[in-house]
């Protein structure tokens, strides 16, 4: 275990070297996998379009055949409509609606505003070029292409082109399963609270909500006694069970703190236990058996901040996924202040831009680790550097934004 206090970067990097994606794959449809992630790289199996075909409602035509200067005149030999397949006889013109293959004589069409029509014939005087308003096949996706690599977390807009590449299913990481375990005799649930003693469960149900995706299952979620044996009991019962155990709580050094001790007692090693940052110092991280162990604050709000940082890290380690929540640059449109010694955490609001077009954030004077009111109207965290006392307005900062599971 490193002892002492390390740095976020230190932390993020033990955190890399002992998360592996080793879970097993699902199958599943394509209009179930939003949010999973891929095993393997999924390749084209058809081109797109897969023929050539229309881009306009008009008139197709060889533009080969129209002769001297215009204007031109050409007889209507047909009719092709979208998903219809008409032979037609080369030469003249043949009427087309968008999407509708192109017959295999004809490079171009003309769109139906362009022309005049009288009877069976259409005329027109503006030259067409070759391709006019034709989608060639496989103009944008052609088979055996690569559509998506492995380790990528599915979006909606991938789902767009997996499908347009004739892919109907894929191959995805097994869910990670968590167990999520909330210690302090004091915590009850919202409709529980049985005394002046007992405090509202705000954990479970926020971390609940952070945590469930589609590539996540909290298949346990347990209030646990403060006492060693028994906590020590629940961690090798719940090891065997899932792939992640999340705690809250018990991580000080207080009489009652028995969740690193309680982890030794269960066989589990700790990879480090306490980070410079605040709010949320002290986050641990380690394992027991196969299972891997994240330790969160049990104030509210340094849970969510230390899930924020290492829990979504952890996460896309486990998964395999190369697609996840960046930090960008913004721009403070106050100043503020930092004591020094950790690196500061603070909840930020994002605002407009400025004159040059850049991203400005708002954020009070400091992040208290207790207080859930302020989480209302953030959208994510700002990064006060532990070797900055202060940045001015108009100073460029890091911005963190909450994960949006999917």
């Amino acid at each position: 275990m490193k002892r002492g206090l390390i740095s976020i970067d230190h932390a993020l990097h033990l955190i890399s070297e002992a998360a592996f994606p080793s879970f097993g794959n699902d199958v599943v449809p394509l209009d179930m996998s939003v949010g999973r992630v891929l095993s393997r790289p999924e390749f084209a199996l058809t081109s797109n379009p897969p023929f050539d075909n229309s881009a306009m409602d008009g008139y197709a035509i060889d533009t080969s055949s129209l002769v001297g200067e215009g204007p031109w005149c050409l007889e209507v030999k047909g009719r092709v409509s979208a998903g219809q397949s008409l032979g037609c006889d080369q030469g003249g013109a043949v009427r087309v609606f968008t999407g509708a293959p192109m017959p295999s004589w004809a490079n171009a069409v003309i769109m139906q505003e362009n022309v005049e029509r009288l009877g069976d014939t259409i005329c027109f005087s503006a030259r067409p070029l070759p391709g006019l308003n034709v989608r060639r096949r496989g103009e944008d996706i052609r088979k055996g292409d690569l559509i998506l690599s492995e380790g990528l977390r599915i979006s909606p807009k991938d789902v767009a082109a997996l499908a347009a590449a004739g892919i109907g299913e894929v191959v995805v990481k097994k869910p990670i399963r968590v167990a999520l375990l909330v210690t302090g005799d004091e915590v009850q649930s919202a409709n529980h609270v049985s005394s002046d003693a007992h405090i509202c469960d705000v954990n479970s149900p926020m971390l609940r909500a952070v945590i469930s995706r589609p590539s996540a299952h909290i298949t346990h979620v347990t209030f646990a006694e403060d006492d060693r044996q028994a906590l020590a009991a629940q961690i090798a019962r719940l090891s065997k069970l899932v792939d992640l155990i999340v705690t809250t709580g018990g991580l000080s050094v207080g009489e009652a703190d028995f969740v690193k001790p309680a982890l030794l007692d269960a066989g589990g090693l700790i990879y480090f236990s306490g980070v410079a940052i605040k709010p949320g110092k002290p986050v641990s991280f380690g394992r027991v058996g196969d299972a891997l162990w994240l330790g969160l604050p049990g104030n509210p709000v340094a849970a969510l901040v230390t899930w924020t940082i290492f829990g979504e890290k952890l996460f896309a380690s486990l998964a395999g996924s190369h697609r996840g929540t960046k930090l960008r640059n913004v721009v403070l449109l106050d100043p503020v202040q930092n004591r020094g010694g950790r690196c500061e955490l603070r909840l930020a609001r994002l605002g407009d831009f400025d004159e040059t077009g850049r991203e400005v954030v708002t954020c009070p004077a400091a992040t208290h680790s207790a207080r859930v009111a302020g989480l209302i109207d953030a959208d994510g965290l700002i990064l006060i550097p532990a070797e900055t006392d202060s940045i001015p307005r108009g100073g460029l900062v890091e911005f963190l934004p909450f994960a949006v599971n999917n």
